[in-house]
C-alpha cells in the first residue's frame, strides 16, 4: 500500500503544536503515556478515506484495519512467512480454481458470525464497478470481474450506470456456510499469499445495511475493536474479549495519536507521553541522538517499505513524457549522500524497484546506470531532450518528516540538470493523497509502498501494471503488463524470472524514480515492553505489554 504506504506544515501549526505539549490532540491530563494502565498509544496519522477496507490503500487507515480485521491468512511479523488464519485450508490442485474452507469460532465484533458469504459478498461488492473503490483492481484475476466492472466515461472518469453486465463474479461460489470456491481468469501460483491483504476482508451484514456509517465504525474480526475515530486528534481501539486467533492481547487497547509532524510526535515519546513510535525522524536519527534520548528503548531493522518519485500522468502534466528526461533527473540524485546525510544511514539507497533484503527472488540493480548518481551521464541525457520549463513542484505530504530530503533531492536536480525544483508541501496525507487519487497533482511527487505481501509481484503490479490501484502515474506499457500475466502463471524460480524481466522494463521508462528502502528505526516509551515492529513496518499489537 502507499506509504504515509505504506508516511512543513500550514503557517501556524508548529506554534499551536508546541502550545498544546507537541501532541496532535487529546486529553493531556490523564496518566502517562497510556492514558490508562493497560493501554498504549501509538503515532498514527490521519486516514485518506473512511474505514472501508476494499477503498483503502495507504498507511493511515490501513495500519487501523489490520489491528481490527483478521483475514483468511496472516503474515509472520518478522518474516512476513504467510499462515491460515481465518482459513481452515486453501487449496488447488491447477492454480486456478480455487476451494478455501473456515475454521469455525470467528465472530465479528458485533457477534455475528463470520461464514463464507461474509467474503463472497465482501468481495463482490468491492469488485463493482459503481462502488469504484480503490482496491477493486486485486479481484481482476477472478473469473467475471469484467463483468461487474461496466464502463467508465473516459473523459470524467465516472462510472457509467447500467453498464456493468452482472452484479456478481461468476468466479466466486458459497458451497456452504464454511465453504467457497474462487475460480481465476488464468492459473495464479501466488493468488493465495494476496489474501492477508486489506482488500480482502470479510465484511458483516451491517455493512450492506449501511455502508457510510460503517466507514465511521467498521466492524471487524480482527484482536482489537473499534472505537472512536476523531478526525486530526486519534483512532481508539479496544481488545476483543471474542477474539478467535490463537495469540490474544495482552493489552486492554491502543489509541493512535494524529499528529502534525513527526518532530512533536517524538517529543512526546521522550516525555513518556507517547508509547510507540514507528519510525523516527531524522532530526533523531541524526549522530544517533536517538540512542543518547532513548537509550536501548529503540529497535532498527530492514522493512518492506520503500520510497520513490513518481511523475505525474501525461494527462495532467505532459512535461515528462520523454522517458530520457526522468531517468536523467533519476541519474541527478545523489541517494548515498543523502542517505549519509539526511537519515544517517537509516535507509539503503535503492537500485531497484523492489527489495533485497526482504523480498525472496529479488536482486539489486534492476533499474542500472540509471539509479546511479551520474552527473555527466545526467547531463548528457537531458541534453538529448527538449529540456523541461521550470519550476518543477516535487510534492510531499508536510505531517511527516520529508522536508529535509525532498529539499536535497530538489537540491540535486537544480545544480545538476539545471532544472529549478521546488519543495512543495500538502496539509496532511489525506489531502496529499486526495489529489493524487483524484489526478490533479501536477509535477513530481513523493510516493513510497509498503508491501501488502512479500512477494516480487506485490511491488511490480499493484504500482505499475495498466490500470492498478496504486499506479499513480497511470503508467503503460503492454509488454510489462504481458510479463507479469505470464510470471503470475508460471509460479516458482520461472515466476520469479518473468518478474524480475518486468521489473527490469521499468528502467527504460522510469515511471518511478527508486530512492532508497527503508532500515526502520522505531522508539518506546519506558511504559511499555516487548515492543514489535513488523518487516511491514506496523507494529505487532499483540507482542506490547505495558510495565504496569
Amino acid at each position: 500500500m502507499p506509504v504515509s504506504p505504506r508516511r512543513s506544515v500550514v503557517l501556524g501549526t508548529v506554534a499551536l503544536a508546541l502550545a498544546l505539549g507537541a501532541c496532535g490532540g487529546g486529553d493531556d491530563s490523564s496518566d502517562a503515556a497510556g492514558e490508562s494502565a493497560n493501554t498504549v498509544t501509538v503515532r498514527g496519522c490521519n486516514p485518506q478515506n473512511p474505514f472501508v477496507p476494499a477503498n483503502t490503500n495507504e498507511v493511515c487507515g490501513g495500519d487501523i484495519l489490520d489491528q481490527v480485521f483478521s483475514f483468511l491468512i496472516s503474515y509472520d511479523p518478522d518474516t512476513g512467512d504467510m499462515a491460515n488464519e481465518i482459513a481452515a485450508d486453501i487449496s488447488s490442485d491447477d492454480s486456478q480454481v480455487w476451494t478455501i474452507t473456515l475454521e469455525e469460532g470467528w465472530t465479528f465484533h458485533d457477534g455475528s458470525p463470520v461464514t463464507a458469504s461474509s467474503f463472497v459478498d465482501a468481495w463482490n461488492w468491492a469488485a463493482l464497478g459503481s462502488n469504484a473503490t480503490l482496491n477493486s483492481y486485486f479481484f481482476e484475476p477472478i473469473q467475471g470481474y469484467a463483468d461487474v466492472q461496466g464502463e467508465f466515461d473516459p473523459e470524467s472518469g465516472e462510472y457509467v450506470e447500467g453498464s456493468a453486465a452482472a452484479e456478481t463474479m461468476s468466479g466466486l461460489q458459497v458451497v456452504d456456510d464454511l465453504t467457497f470456491t474462487v475460480t481465476l481468469s488464468q492459473p495464479e501460483s501466488q493468488f493465495s499469499l494476496r489474501l492477508g491483504y486489506t482488500a480482502f476482508a470479510p465484511l458483516p451484514q451491517a455493512f450492506f445495511d449501511d455502508p457510510e456509517a460503517f466507514g465511521q465504525h467498521p466492524i471487524g474480526t480482527g484482536p482489537f475493536q473499534f472505537e472512536s475515530w476523531e478526525p486530526n486528534i486519534d483512532v481508539r481501539l479496544t481488545a476483543y474479549p471474542d477474539y478467535a486467533g490463537d495469540v490474544q492481547p495482552s493489552i486492554d487497547g491502543a489509541i493512535y495519536r494524529i499528529y502534525e509532524n513527526d518532530d512533536a510526535a517524538y517529543n512526546d515519546l521522550q516525555a513518556d507521553q507517547l508509547d510507540i513510535m514507528p519510525l523516527l525522524p531524522t532530526s533523531a536519527l541524526a549522530g544517533n541522538t536517538y540512542q543518547i534520548d532513548l537509550g536501548d528503548r529503540y529497535i532498527r531493522r530492514p522493512t518492506g517499505v520503500t520510497e520513490t518519485i513518481t511523475f505525474a500522468p501525461v494527462s495532467v502534466d505532459d512535461r515528462f513524457e520523454d522517458p530520457r528526461l526522468r531517468q536523467a533527473i533519476s541519474m541527478a540524485i545523489d541517494r548515498q549522500t543523502i542517505v549519509d546525510t539526511i537519515f544517517s544511514g537509516a535507509r539503503t539507497p535503492a537500485t531497484s524497484w523492489s527489495i533485497p533484503q526482504v523480498v525472496p527472488g529479488a536482486v539489486p540493480d534492476t533499474c542500472g546506470d540509471f539509479c546511479t548518481y551520474n552527473e555527466t551521464a545526467a547531463q548528457a541525457l537531458y541534453a538529448q531532450t527538449d529540456g523541461i520549463e521550470g519550476p518543477i513542484a516535487l510534492s510531499f505530504n508536510g505531517d511527516s518528516d520529508h522536508n529535509g530530503w525532498v529539499t536535497a533531492v530538489c537540491n540535486n536536480i537544480t545544480d545538476v540538470l539545471g532544472i529549478e525544483c521546488v519543495p512543495s508541501p500538502v496539509v496532511d496525507l489525506a489531502t496529499f493523497r486526495d489529489l493524487i487519487t483524484n489526478r490533479e497533482m501536477g509535477g513530481i511527487f513523493r510516493t513510497g509502498w509498503q508491501m501488502d505481501y512479500p512477494s516480487l509481484e506485490n511491488f511490480l503490479v499493484p504500482l505499475y501494471a495498466t490500470g492498478a490501484s496504486a499506479n499513480d502515474g497511470d503508467y503503460h506499457n503492454q509488454a510489462f503488463d504481458d510479463a507479469v500475466n505470464e510470471a503470475a502463471t508460471l509460479g516458482g524460480v520461472p515466476g520469479i524470472a518473468r518478474y524480475l524481466e518486468a521489473e527490469r522494463m521499468l528502467a527504460a521508462d522510469m515511471p518511478a524514480i527508486p530512492l532508497w528502502h527503508r532500515v526502520n528505526i522505531a522508539g518506546y516509551s519506558t511504559h511499555v515492553d516487548n515492543v514489535r515492529i513488523t518487516v511491514f513496518q506496523t507494529v505487532d499489537l499483540l507482542s506490547v505489554t505495558t510495565t504496569g
